[in-house]
């Protein structure tokens, strides 16, 4: 199908939630935790020829923290970039299921403490991986709506200011789910 090769680019935005370690109200596994859902936003780009191609993307992903762990405005920042491949499903409707996977470079800060002190936490960009499942739902034939499920999978080693051994910490599982709903434009090879 010739209208499946091109080019496209996406806007989307979306919730987060927080999975495992990262949303676990105690955060003694890893020292990292009490996350709590929150907003993203993020950008998309790819190239298809026919059902297989590549994408890359950018995302923005504020968490919430649970007041018990951070300050009573704690946050924590998401932020990265994908890459990988993507598949779309044949089918004989307008809309299109596909399915991806690839590696994402993302980095995180945070706050914690107690609402007397604000203490900041960053992490190196670490490699990960993300899978998603989506549709493509076409508008006037250049446009698409394109509501997405992904999961991320993440490990960080962080850094908190004033701790020397922060190489001694250990890694901490930084899991989530995005729930997006994106508007991307295409643009077809001719």
């Amino acid at each position: 199908a010739a209208d499946a090769q091109g080019f496209y680019l996406g806007l989307r935005g979306g919730a987060g939630i927080p999975t495992g370690d990262f949303s676990s109200t105690d955060g003694s596994a890893t020292g990292l935790g009490s996350a709590k859902s929150g907003f993203g936003y993020g950008l998309d780009a790819g190239v298809n020829l026919g059902p297989i191609g590549v994408y890359a993307g950018f995302d923005h992903i504020n968490f919430d923290c649970q007041s018990e762990t951070c300050t009573s405005d704690g946050k924590y920042n998401l932020q990265g970039v994908a890459a990988g491949v993507r598949l779309t499903l044949p089918t004989k409707s307008l809309i299109r299921p596909w399915v991806k996977g690839g590696v994402t470079f993302n980095e995180l800060q945070g706050s914690y403490g107690s609402s007397s002190t604000n203490n900041g936490l960053t992490t190196d960009r670490n490699p990960g991986y993300e899978v998603a499942a989506g549709l493509d739902i076409p508008i006037f034939g250049l446009f698409s709506i394109y509501p997405q499920a992904r999961y991320v999978g993440q490990n960080f080693k962080y850094k908190i200011p004033g701790v020397e051994n922060n190489a001694t910490q250990p890694e901490a599982k930084t899991n989530y789910m995005t729930f997006d709903l994106g508007l991307s434009v295409h643009t077809p090879f001719k």
